[in-house]
């Protein structure tokens, strides 16, 4: 009886150390594949980086807006949104898909009139709060992320910085870019020199921001999403949505 209990346990111990063994052998592994998965494929591959790019989209909903939601879903990667108000059956639907899709549902303005949203502080913080309590009814996400209209680097407020005290008075973060395509710019850049923008200004930092838009008009930016992506990727940068956690990059800030 003896025997046969001393015989279980080197065999149970024997059983323990094999499993130990194996899981320090495939650790490294089985991390980097868990940490591909729970980025819901956002890893380039299979090597970790530090390289990031975070795709933003200004002034939708629009014509193209489900465009782009379908070649991000395609390519299994999340954007941000900063969005404008609109009051359309197809737009509060396109709000919705924004956040049932993982995207980041972000807040650009509700009018977007230069003029009325920089008159004064109050009537800017009437702007947001009313972007902010639409989309809140809309998709039951109150967003707290924000990209002034024109950057904060823009000439039409004046000086930006009362503005940008509001912004953190309300807690909420702003955010500018580091990296642009120039689709509002020139709607007539091709698609190729669109991405040869965006990647130029990528491939000097290892955080970018780009900025691009989400207009009618900017069908360019629809065709060449496709190929930024899989260049971004093939390039070993990790394309992600903008959190409360990502790096801001502030043109102007209250303490410059």
């Amino acid at each position: 009886m003896k025997r046969k209990t001393y015989f279980a346990v080197v065999c149970a111990l024997f059983f323990i150390g094999f499993i130990l063994r194996y899981a320090a052998d495939h650790s490294d592994g089985l991390f980097i594949a868990s940490q591909k998965e729970g980025e819901s494929g956002l890893m380039a591959d299979s090597k970790i980086t530090n390289k990031k790019v975070y795709l933003t989209f200004d002034d939708g909903p629009s014509e193209n807006t489900d465009e782009i939601l379908d070649i991000l879903k395609k390519n299994k990667v999340k954007a941000t949104f900063f969005v404008v108000g609109k009051q359309t059956e197809k737009a509060r639907k396109q709000y919705q898909r924004i956040v049932l899709e993982g995207h980041t549902l972000a807040m650009h303005s509700y009018s977007h009139n230069y003029d009325q949203i920089y008159s004064s502080v109050d009537a800017f913080g009437k702007d947001i709060k009313e972007l902010q309590e639409m989309l809140y009814e809309i998709t039951d996400v109150k967003p707290t992320i924000y990209r002034f209209p024109g950057g904060s680097s823009n000439s039409c407020a004046g000086n930006i910085k009362p503005y940008i005290e509001y912004i953190n008075k309300e807690g909420l973060l702003y955010f500018d870019w580091n990296a642009l395509s120039g689709d509002a710019i020139n709607f007539n850049l091709s698609p190729q020199q669109l991405n040869k923008n965006i990647l130029n200004d990528v491939k000097k930092q290892k955080v970018s921001i780009v900025l691009m838009h989400d207009l009618a008009e900017a069908e360019n930016t629809v065709k060449s999403l496709d190929s930024l992506i899989k260049t971004l990727k093939k390039d070993g940068y990790q394309i992600l949505p903008i959190t409360k956690y990502t790096q801001q990059i502030h043109h102007v800030s209250v303490d410059k």
